[in-house]
């Protein structure tokens, strides 16, 4: 019997406790992951805020300790990861609380990921490549508990955590599905601090992975409906979130937004992603602002495949105009947001474009655009982002 129907494999998230005030619960959803002992890893910035203490005091209060590990570099590398198993094995801990943004949460992941693996296994043996996750002892990965403190990458409904090797500046996606935390709380509150930049760069993020998974090629309707829901909620939202960093309910509906762009981005990436991951890992630039700052010039690149599919989104997030009215809606909200009008603003040279257009071609985004890269029309892209 001849068919055209897809083939796919697909996985769905975690545990979420989302609401206000949640945070208070931590100690009891370490107590039901059977964890014991906990290490929460943050970043250095976090580490000397009241949120990060009243966490800590709950944990301590509950009889778990107040362990911290806060070595973490904005992109961070193996050298943060080795810091990190050292804190870990030397604190006898047996499980790990991922506590802020997207570099929190990833190194949290390899933290518990590579702590107790054998002798010999690097962490570059697990890339996210065909059937590599299967090198690691899942047995030996640390329960994780996932506390996002930004709303924009999404990490803690994902089984994936980046992580830039400090050789090579190149930013590796390291897979395991028991990366996927026990359980996430989501809760609003913890993002009303945020820096407004990161306010903004955050949820431009947000906004890039759900829009990459929604032109993505592939077969995966589950994430389309994610993705396009998660773009109406960015649009409708992230201007008040940024204006009015108070503003709990702007707040709460971008961090579903985070977490839907995360989930409907199993469905792929794109060039957004492709040429943003080498600017970020050779630049060090903020990841989510890197996207905001390429997502123009990407729409215009794909527009021969994508213009009737976001015809059809716009008219859902009640954007006038089709496919230029969408255009034009990412070109208000980055001026509303203050990103960077392009890649020369951000420091980008152009005598890096050659050695850029090749890491791009390597990262593994670049295979879900709906239009194939190749070394003459990346070049080009990148070009068109100076």
């Amino acid at each position: 019997m001849t068919h055209n129907v897809p083939n796919r494999n697909w996985s769905y998230p975690t545990a979420i406790k989302f609401g206000v005030g949640r945070i208070a619960e931590l100690a009891e959803h370490c107590a039901g992951a059977g964890v014991k002992k906990p290490l929460l890893v943050t970043d250095k910035a976090l580490a000397s805020l009241p949120i990060t203490a009243a966490a800590l005091d709950g944990l301590a209060a509950a009889g778990l300790g107040r362990a911290v590990f806060s070595d973490v570099d904005p992109n961070p590398n193996e050298g943060n990861m080795a810091a990190g198993i050292a804190a870990y094995l030397a604190g006898g801990h047996d499980g790990v609380i991922c506590f802020g943004g997207g570099s929190a949460l990833d190194l949290g992941k390899m933290i518990a990921l590579m702590a107790h693996q054998r002798a010999g296994l690097s962490v570059w043996d697990l890339e996210d490549i065909d059937d590599w996750f299967t090198r690691a002892d899942a047995s030996k990965i640390a329960p994780i508990i996932a506390v996002p403190t930004t709303a924009g990458t999404g990490s803690e409904v994902g089984r994936a955590g980046v992580l830039t090797n400090s050789v090579t500046h190149k930013k590796k996606i390291i897979f395991h599905p028991k990366l996927m935390p026990v359980v996430t709380i989501c809760d609003p509150a913890l993002t009303v601090g945020m820096p407004k930049f990161i306010t903004a760069g955050t949820g431009m993020d947000a906004l890039a992975h759900c829009l990459e998974a929604y032109c993505s090629p592939f077969y995966h309707p589950m994430s389309q409906g994610i993705a396009l829901e998660g773009m109406r909620l960015v649009f409708e939202n992230l201007p008040t979130a940024y204006s009015d960093p108070t503003n709990l309910e702007a707040r709460a509906h971008m961090m579903s937004a985070a977490a839907m762009g995360a989930v409907a981005f199993q469905k792929g990436l794109g060039a957004i992603h492709s040429l943003s991951h080498p600017i970020g890992a050779v630049y060090n630039t903020h990841h989510g602002t890197t996207n905001a700052v390429v997502m123009p010039m990407v729409l215009d690149f794909n527009r021969p495949a994508i213009e009737a599919r976001l015809d059809k989104a716009a008219a859902y997030i009640g954007i006038a105009g089709g496919f230029d009215g969408f255009r034009q809606a990412v070109m208000n909200l980055r001026a509303t947001l203050n990103i960077p009008a392009n890649l020369t603003a951000m420091g980008v040279e152009a005598a890096r474009l050659d050695e850029l257009t090749d890491m791009a071609l390597e990262d593994p985004s670049c295979g879900g655009n709906p239009i194939a890269m190749t070394k003459e029309n990346t070049r080009a892209l990148f070009e068109a982002c100076m």
